[in-house]
């Protein structure tokens, strides 16, 4: 599913879920041959493009994003194809599993649905760890 994408990817995410902004703004940081795009789908003045198949409420409970070539995918998908573009080979491999799959788009909604309760906790500040940790140098 992930192998065809063509970049730069656009990314439609919630930036006013604190999670979700911190992870897309630490995978964006190195991103260094700009493959990826940030929407943030929570602004007022966001409406879904025309092109797009779904809502905004939609776009909203779950990541979303569309390549180059007009393709969308969402969900786990997303996140390895986000990974991968920005150097984080390791974590990319880890949401393209085939053997993690079913657990990884099993677990993703329950995190998706609860993200804002999950912003309260340490968990953004555990992944920022995590990521900087991984994070590719130049």
């Amino acid at each position: 599913m992930t192998q065809n994408i063509q970049f730069p990817l656009t990314i439609y995410y919630d930036a006013s879920c604190p999670l979700c902004a911190s992870e897309m703004h630490t995978i964006k940081e190195t991103d260094f041959e700009n493959k990826l795009i940030l929407v943030d789908c929570s602004n007022q003045a966001f409406n879904e493009p025309d092109f797009c198949p779904t809502t905004k409420e939609v776009m909203m409970e779950r990541i979303h994003a569309q390549d180059a070539a007009g393709n969308w995918i969402k969900g786990v998908d997303v996140f390895a194809v986000a990974y991968g573009a920005a150097g984080f080979s390791s974590l990319a491999k880890i949401w393209g599993s085939k053997s993690l799959r079913p657990i990884l788009t099993r677990a993703y909604p329950l995190i998706a649905d609860n993200r804002h309760w999950l912003s309260k906790t340490p968990v953004p500040y555990l992944l920022n760890g995590v990521l900087r940790f991984c994070a590719p140098s130049r």
